[in-house]
């Protein structure tokens, strides 16, 4: 089946893929292993199949944090219970938020009960290069979560922490709550509201992380 044609068909069942196309040019954190694919085998006269290696960092794209990321003994990306991952979420919009999602922007968005939160900052996300001014969430604000149920945080910015942050805060108030954290989400396309959330990380043994495969899927009426 060809990308085009999964597009249709994710369209046409009211999916939202909100993950980001892993592909050479991919904005990775500054530092880290920039996603690299080559073609090792290709199809022709002596052999039946394409066959591509890729290298990356496991925080490429759409990804997990594993608790391993800010605690020496926090759990491994395998290890981590999966059913955080999958449920209803909700969608806020808080494009114009500024630097810090703090709890007065959460507001009316908790007054009913949801494990899984995912937050839109950007207009549009930037594919083609790194933005290093981006949104990121206060702990205070990841408390507040907490303490209405939620279990994971999704954000469309590349952390829950600045990009020179050295003591994650907004990550240890998470690892604190038990808190899952998606990051790297691209949410261009949706509307505020509640969805069902699939976003599954790859089994990567006893590491950091993991890239995802994120959607959303309308909930039943």
């Amino acid at each position: 089946m060809g990308a085009a044609l999964v597009e249709t068909v994710v369209a046409e069942r009211g999916l939202k893929d909100i993950s980001q196309p892993l592909s050479a040019g991919l904005p990775s954190w500054p530092g880290d292993t920039r996603f690299a694919a080559e073609t090792l085998w290709s199809i022709g006269p002596d052999c039946p199949v394409t066959v591509s290696r890729i290298t990356c960092s496991t925080h490429a794209g759409t990804h997990a944090d594993a608790p391993l990321h800010y605690d020496p003994d926090g759990a491994a990306i395998d290890a981590v219970d999966l059913e955080p991952y999958l449920g209803p979420a909700r969608v806020l919009d808080l494009r114009g938020a500024g630097a810090v999602v703090t709890p007065a922007l959460l507001g009316p968005a908790l007054a009913t009960p949801v494990a899984r939160v995912l937050f839109r900052t950007y207009d549009r996300f930037p594919h083609a290069a790194w933005n290093e001014r981006f949104t990121t969430v206060s702990p205070d604000a990841i408390a507040i979560l907490a303490e209405r149920g939620v279990r994971l945080i999704g954000i469309d910015s590349p952390s829950i922490d600045p990009q020179h942050a050295k003591a994650l805060h907004a990550h240890q108030a998470a690892r604190a709550a038990g808190m899952r954290i998606l990051e790297g989400l691209v949410l261009d396309d949706v509307e505020a509201g509640d969805y069902e959330l699939i976003a599954l990380p790859l089994r990567l043994r006893g590491l950091d992380a993991a890239p995802v495969r994120a959607i959303l899927r309308p909930l039943p009426r």
